[in-house]
C-alpha cells in the first residue's frame, strides 16, 4: 500500500460547520451593534483559527486588540452553547471513512479550530471511526500552515510523513501538507474554490469523499 494513513482537516473537509460558526459570530457582532455577515462570507473568514475569524468579521476600524479579545471570549461562549445545532458530516464522508477502515488505512485529524471544540466535533459527529490522533488549535503551538502539527501527528503515529495523504479544503491545508512532506489532496466540496487549491499546490483533487479511496 502506497499510503498508510490519511490526515484530515475538519471544518470544510469532514464536517460542514459553517452555519454554526457564522451564527455564533453574528450573535457577538449583534451584541456590539456591529454589522453582521451572510453565511457565505464565512467561507473566507475561517481557516486560520478563532482569533483570525473574529478579526476578519469585525469592522476594519474596530480590530484593536482589546475589541478582538473581548469578542473572541464572547464567541467561545456562544459557540460552546451552539456548536452542534446545524453542523453535519458532508454526504459521502461516512462511506469514505468506512472504505478507509476496510483498507486498514489509519486516520487522524488536524484542525485550526480550538482543540476542545475539535475533539467535541469528532466525538459527536464521527463516533464510529477510530481517529488515532485528533489535534486542534492549542496555546503556544503554531497553527497551520506551519507544518509542526502535521509532523507531530506523524511522530505520534510512528509513520514517515510521506506515508500520509492530507485531505483539506483550503490553501492553508495544501501548504501544511507540502511543508510537512505529505501528499496534498484538495476537497472540492469544502469552503474554497478549485483555483485556490490548485494554485497552492494540491497534488490531487477529489470532487466527492469516496474518490479518496481511489488514491490509497
Amino acid at each position: 500500500m502506497r499510503f498508510a494513513a490519511v490526515l484530515f482537516d475538519l471544518d470544510g473537509t469532514l464536517l460542514n460547520t459553517l452555519e454554526d460558526l457564522a451564527d455564533a459570530v453574528n450573535r457577538v457582532l449583534a451584541a456590539h451593534a456591529f454589522p453582521q455577515h451572510p453565511v457565505a462570507d464565512f467561507r473566507y473568514f475561517v481557516g486560520d483559527g478563532s482569533t483570525k475569524l473574529i478579526e476578519r468579521s469585525l469592522p476594519k476600524d474596530h480590530r484593536d486588540e482589546a475589541t478582538v479579545q473581548e469578542c473572541l471570549a464572547q464567541f467561545k461562549g456562544e459557540y460552546a452553547r451552539n456548536w452542534n445545532v446545524k453542523t453535519h458530516a458532508y454526504p459521502g464522508v461516512a462511506e469514505m471513512l468506512d472504505g478507509l477502515v476496510e483498507r486498514k488505512v489509519r486516520l487522524a485529524v488536524l484542525s485550526n479550530k480550538m482543540d476542545a471544540f475539535t475533539r467535541q466535533c469528532v466525538d459527536e459527529f464521527l463516533p464510529r471511526w477510530k481517529f488515532e490522533v485528533v489535534l486542534g488549535q492549542r496555546e503556544g503551538i503554531a497553527t497551520k500552515p506551519d507544518p509542526g502539527g502535521a509532523l507531530e501527528v506523524a511522530r505520534l503515529m510512528k509513520l514517515l510523513p510521506e506515508r500520509f495523504l492530507y485531505l483539506g479544503d483550503t490553501s492553508i491545508d495544501m501548504k501544511t501538507a507540502r511543508g510537512a512532506g505529505m501528499h496534498s489532496v484538495g476537497a472540492l466540496w469544502g469552503f474554497r474554490e478549485r483555483e485556490e487549491l490548485v494554485s497552492s499546490g494540491a497534488e490531487f483533487l477529489v470532487a466527492k469523499p469516496q474518490e479518496l479511496l481511489g488514491l490509497v
